[in-house]
């Protein structure tokens, strides 16, 4: 659909759209044009901002819960990058003007915030080049898998497999298999890392990459990540990074420093920015400066004046990955965040991170057995496989969290921990909020001793009775009844 202008409108940003840029008016379809008004009821604006507001109420979120969502970094998210986001400038801008009058012209300060986020993301990670084009995490992995697969196509190399470790997000092998390689599993050693002599073993000239989260998603830092990228390298191998734990080690480790060739980050994680529901997530991609040749286009760059323009000089580019360059309102956040930081805040997120992560699970180990119990990152991943032996489950003791008013952790995921829990707390919580998490924790653990039914009834201080999560899923009914227990 055509942007329309109409003839001579000033622009609401301080321009005048030449007339020349001006598309013609559309007219619009007669077979698709309603014959009536649509039947929309007649409420006030009272009764809308209450069924709008009771609907939120409805809802956890990192502003009114604690959220330690394993993986997934639900940290709190700064009010003061919403306002930066809510400037005239910024709002009344359309991605269209980009492509007026040469491209860039009329959007500077648009096209600098992108370039001065790449600057930044490829400072804190080591890379050469970035496109934040991705609109998601796994969206940048399958960029990433789509860059690997060029790279190995203009050199003509004949490869077949990506190799991921048996802890990966399943993502990994799902945005590898969509790129068009087999998947190799590597499978876990019993301190928590990928098992290098089965790596090893595995590794030939058939391999195009290998994906890893470091740390991983067991929380764990592996000492051997440097060793993995040298043999990787030395077969043809690309290293790919995934970005989703890089909150534990920002400011500390750059994924290009030990070996990494491309990453994707999480800004809607490691940068404070919002995300759930669904979306807007970002997962911008770095590469180093062999791979720059493959990111998509169009480019930000920088000309001799110090302007911005928008390049499409890239003849090996894997081309278009989404509508213009991602949700610029989420990168706009994450820029400002990092502005704000600056190296030492970025330092510190990680170390409170990693702090609070230890904290909680030094206090939680006489309770819940931890597979791999040692000095952990920014999460760390229990199991209730001694409270299933009275009949409680993970699923159990995360329904009773909701009951005190948490999010539960991600439960049953990696999948090499039975009744897994994945708690990652994150560096903007209290030290009064994590004790009363633990506290809670502990109180499950008794209780699955003392009265396990009390947990397998949770929740009941919901408004619904507990849901059959099979039956919901086989028997899927979006519509929401206002049905409530006696």
């Amino acid at each position: 659909m055509k942007l329309i202008f109409e003839k001579s409108v000033k622009g609401r940003v301080g321009f005048q759209i030449p007339e020349k840029d001006v598309p013609i008016k559309a007219s619009f379809p007669h077979q698709y044009a309603r014959q009536k008004d649509p039947a929309l009821p007649e409420v006030s604006e009272l009764d809308v901002v209450r069924h709008y507001t009771n609907l939120s109420r409805m809802n956890f979120s990192v502003d009114t819960n604690f959220y330690p969502l394993g993986s997934c970094t639900m940290k709190y998210n700064p009010k003061f990058t919403e306002k930066i986001a809510k400037l005239p400038g910024f709002t009344d801008f359309h991605p269209l003007l980009t492509h007026l009058r040469g491209g860039g012209e009329l959007a500077q300060g648009a096209l600098e915030v992108i370039y001065r986020t790449e600057e930044l993301l490829c400072e804190i990670t080591g890379m050469s080049g970035y496109t934040t084009q991705p609109l998601a995490g796994a969206h940048g992995e399958l960029t990433g898998a789509m860059i690997i697969a060029a790279y190995h196509k203009l050199h003509g190399n004949r490869r077949k497999y990506i190799i991921v470790p048996d802890s990966s997000h399943g993502t990994n092998p799902a945005s590898a298999a969509i790129a068009g390689y087999e998947v190799i599993v590597i499978p876990t050693d019993k301190d928590g890392c990928m098992d290098i002599d089965e790596f090893e073993s595995k590794l030939n000239k058939d391999t195009a990459g290998v994906m890893l989260t470091c740390p991983n998603t067991l929380g764990i830092f592996n000492p051997s990540i440097k060793k993995i990228a040298d043999l990787a390298h030395k077969v043809g191998a690309l290293m790919y990074y995934d970005g989703a734990n890089l909150n534990a080690i920002t400011g500390k480790c750059r994924p290009g420093d030990i070996g990494f060739d491309i990453v994707h980050l999480n800004l809607h994680k490691t940068f404070s920015t919002p995300h759930g529901g669904g979306g807007p997530g970002s997962g911008p991609v770095g590469v180093t400066s062999e791979l720059l040749q493959f990111l998509p286009v169009p480019k930000v760059v920088k000309r001799a004046d110090g302007t911005f323009a928008l390049s499409r000089n890239c003849p090996h580019t894997i081309g278009y990955i989404a509508p213009f360059w991602g949700n610029f309102g989420v990168i706009l956040r994450a820029y400002a965040y990092m502005l704000y930081l600056g190296k030492a805040g970025l330092v510190e997120i990680a170390e409170k991170s990693v702090l609070n992560a230890n904290y909680c699970r030094k206090r939680l180990e006489k309770y819940f057995d931890i597979p791999y119990d040692r000095i952990c990152m920014h999460e760390f991943v229990i199991s209730a496989s001694k409270q299933k032996e009275n009949g409680v489950s993970a699923l159990d003791i995360a329904k009773y969290l909701i009951d005190n008013g948490i999010h539960p952790p991600t439960v049953y995921f990696p999948l090499i921990v039975k009744e897994a829990l994945m708690i990652e707390p994150t560096e903007t919580e209290s030290k009064e909020t994590l004790d009363r998490f633990i506290d809670i924790m502990i109180e499950a653990a008794n209780l699955a001793i003392k009265n396990p039914k009390k947990l397998q009834d949770a929740p009941v201080k919901m408004p619904i009775e507990r849901l059959d999560e099979t039956k919901a899923a086989r028997d899927l009914d979006l519509r929401w009844q206002a049905t409530t227990k006696n």
